[in-house]
């Protein structure tokens, strides 16, 4: 009588958490903009682009987080969505899975106001220190959300390597 074993082996690289996690991000920004009434030709939301250079901040370590910020016809700012993300060692010693909360999310926008006709949006990234220049990119000065209510979505995508949460300023 034969004996067969059978083994499987997953790789899971921070590359693959980082386009996780990037797609994650803009696919959620892109989802609140249409929320929120304000046209993705209202800014400069360039997808692929966006990924890419999120990802690839992220994978070097160096991103933050990711801002968007809603600018009313009024000169106000509101709201603005924070996306911090978290580092993880590689080292899990349990079977991880790519989530994201779908749900939650959906829940989370029934809550949200739309905005006025005319406003636009800029996105922003914030840095743990020095990083690399990525096309469509370049510096940037965010508003102050000093006065702004915050409010905490919680973990809105994890992978092997780390997560991304979500926050808001009302």
């Amino acid at each position: 009588m034969a004996t067969f074993t059978s083994t499987t082996t997953a790789t899971y690289t921070i590359t693959h958490t980082a386009a996780w996690l990037a797609g994650a991000i803009v696919g959620t920004i892109s989802e609140l903009l249409g929320h929120l009434g304000i046209a993705v030709s209202a800014g400069a939301l360039n997808i692929a682009q966006d990924e890419n250079a999120i990802a690839a901040w992220y994978q070097e370590c160096s991103l933050k987080e990711v801002v968007l910020e809603c600018h009313r016809p009024d000169g106000g700012i509101n709201p603005i969505f924070e996306f911090p993300v978290t580092y993880s060692p590689h080292s899990v010693s349990y079977v991880v899975a790519f989530q994201t909360d779908r749900a939650s999310l959906a829940r989370y926008q029934a809550r949200l106001a739309t905005v006025p006709a005319g406003t636009r949006y800029k996105l922003f990234c914030t840095f743990n220190g020095a990083h690399s220049a990525q096309p469509g990119w370049g510096p940037a000065t965010r508003s102050s959300t000093e006065g702004l209510r915050s409010s905490n979505f919680g973990t809105l995508a994890t992978g092997p390597h780390g997560s991304a949460s979500m926050r808001t300023y009302q």
